[in-house]
């Protein structure tokens, strides 16, 4: 037991291994990518499933979809893929860029600085990307 290694770099080695022993094409795989095979949710699909097709008086997609990344910022903003599908979910359902940015950055006096800059990054990249295909 004198190896200095870390236990999860082991965990992350050995998982890497047994990917690419079941396919070698998963050694590069990018959870980015897999992104992008996840179309965007139409606003009135959205509505009818999350928003006020289930209530007439509750919360419209936009808001559940705001008060998830809220959520999803005071967790650490760990869940990289969940919060920038939420992002871009969330502009569908018609919510701005300020809306996003100061969502995220209330969270900032609950989870803290670093989970509010690491979410202030990830709606960035789903913006940025977004105005790049607009263009």
């Amino acid at each position: 037991m004198s190896d200095p290694t870390n236990p999860f770099e082991m965990l992350m080695q050995q998982a890497q291994a047994m990917a690419k022993a079941f396919n070698p094409a998963l050694e590069s795989f990018s959870p980015k990518g897999f992104e992008s095979l996840w179309p965007t949710m139409p606003k009135d699909m959205m509505e009818m499933a999350f928003g006020k097709g289930i209530s007439k008086d509750g919360l419209d997609a936009k808001t559940r979809l705001l008060l998830t990344l809220a959520g999803l910022t005071m967790q650490g903003a760990q869940n990289e893929t969940g919060f920038r599908m939420t992002v871009r979910h969330a502009l569908e359902a018609g919510a701005t860029k300020d809306e996003i940015a100061e969502t995220v950055a209330q969270m900032s006096m609950f989870a803290g600085i670093p989970a509010m800059t690491k979410g202030m990054q990830l709606a960035r990249e789903v913006m940025d990307d977004k105005e790049d295909k607009t263009k």
